[in-house]
């Protein structure tokens, strides 16, 4: 091995790269979670989780859902869905800080801090989603679990990518 590739291969990455990293690829099983436990909720509560919801309600903001097919739609919720992943994953390394226990409970607790800021701030404040005060138990449930799954992926990768330094 050369010089370079040896020096290549110590290079370490920001901290915050690899925090947004942790964030994007926690949101597979997280979404994967949200996919399977949605078919147990009750018939009337089964609509589109809230990324589908807010990518269909942005289309039509813009004029654009005519133009967009179903599978168009599932294509940009997948892609806004990691996207804010990922830029979650960007402020779990200043919150952990204050955050007593292992990365498992550090991460599920800011995962349940995301909900929290997203949907009874954030996203309602946006108008992109109802507040979690207006939706049924089981499906606010269902998505601070799946947030669960999130952030104790996220704070387990994260401390993964910080002690391989």
């Amino acid at each position: 091995m050369s010089t370079r590739a040896r020096e290549a291969d110590a290079q370490e990455y920001p901290s915050w790269i690899n925090d947004a990293v942790a964030g994007c690829v926690a949101t597979a099983p997280m979404t994967l979670f949200m996919l399977l436990t949605q078919r147990f909720l009750p018939h009337g509560q089964r609509y589109d989780l809230p990324p589908e919801i807010i990518i269909q309600d942005l289309a039509r903001r813009a004029h654009l859902h005519w133009l967009l097919s179903k599978r168009q739609v599932l294509l940009a919720t997948l892609v806004s869905h990691f996207g804010y992943g990922t830029a979650m994953g960007l402020f779990y390394r200043p919150v952990e800080r204050y955050m007593p226990g292992p990365s498992l409970a550090k991460g599920g607790g800011f995962g349940l801090l995301v909900w929290v800021a997203s949907y009874l701030g954030l996203l309602p404040a946006l108008g992109l989603v109802e507040s979690a005060y207006r939706e049924p138990g089981r499906r606010n449930l269902m998505m601070i679990a799946a947030h669960l799954v999130w952030g104790s992926a996220t704070g387990l990768l994260a401390s993964l990518f910080a002690n391989r330094r």
